[in-house]
């Protein structure tokens, strides 16, 4: 079976993402895969590039043949120059700088209303019993022989 390392298309029409995967050389573009081994999103700038190094290697030393679009992006994360025997193989992919934290600003107000808060309503309290039926509860009560 000849195994290829390739990529699998997901996204709408004109905004594409991919996986990279190992897939058998038969299979359909979208098909049935071995494993997945890595994300290529290529609309984002800069392109975001995540690869499993490990499986990577694993896989080129198995004998699975990339294909050209994933041999450049290996070829970027250092991963093909590992295989290759280069000690010196770095990953040049371009990382996203990270959003800055989000602070509130103090100097406006703030357009959520506050809650209007709910009127306690008094609790009833529960009524006693009418004093004569209290007094009837404690007489003895008288058996008639």
């Amino acid at each position: 079976m000849a195994v290829k390392i390739r990529l699998k298309r997901f996204g709408k029409i004109r905004a594409p993402y991919y996986r990279i995967v190992v897939a058998d050389s038969k299979t359909k573009r979208d098909g049935r895969v071995i494993e997945e081994i890595g994300k290529y999103h290529p609309t984002e700038q800069p392109s975001f590039i995540e690869v499993d190094s490990e499986r990577a290697q694993y896989w080129l030393s198995v004998g699975a043949q990339p294909t050209e679009q994933v041999a450049a992006i290996l070829k970027l994360t250092g991963d093909w120059g590992k295989f290759k025997g280069d000690k010196d193989a770095k990953s040049t992919v371009q990382v996203k700088e990270p959003k800055a934290p989000f602070e509130i600003d103090a100097s406006k107000k703030s357009v959520v209303k506050p809650k209007a808060e709910k009127k306690a309503e008094p609790v009833a309290e529960p009524v006693e019993a009418p004093a004569a039926d209290a007094e009837a509860a404690e007489a003895p009560a008288v058996d008639a022989e």
